[in-house]
């Protein structure tokens, strides 16, 4: 943002913008799967970053077709940081209060999950329109 806000945006530049973020999530999101006590935290991470992953593939095929890519939630990647973030600190409190099971990232990993292929749909329908009003 700070390229493109001081025009000195380049050819790689959104290349190298996107590509980590895209580790990010999954190095995250994953991470906080195997962070929940429970034998099916891991496949819930994994889930979780998958899905995050169809936001953003959505969004840059959409650019690829010539549409605009679109950057909207309900589970953008900043609401997906805020979510995991928000979790991770009131984990602190599930810690403090009794043993540790990661319900609260249980909790977080579902939404992230269930918000990113609501993401995914509402992304996909709206680039179709776009595709079917040209």
């Amino acid at each position: 943002m700070i390229a493109v806000e001081n025009g000195l945006k380049t050819a790689t530049g959104e290349l190298y913008n996107d590509v980590p973020d895209r580790f990010a999530d999954v190095l995250i999101i994953a991470a906080a799967g195997y962070a929940i006590a429970w034998d099916w935290g891991g496949p819930l991470g994994w889930a979780a970053a998958a899905a995050a992953l169809l936001t953003a593939y959505v969004r840059v095929l959409g650019g690829a077709l010539g549409t605009p890519q679109h950057f909207f939630g309900p589970m953008a990647k900043p609401h997906r940081m805020a979510v995991l973030t928000a979790a991770c600190l009131l984990s602190l409190v599930e810690v403090a209060a009794s043993d540790f099971r990661g319900r609260i990232l249980a909790a977080a990993l579902g939404v992230v999950l269930v918000g990113s292929l609501a993401t995914f749909a509402r992304r996909l329908q709206l680039i179709a329109v776009e595709l079917n009003a040209r």
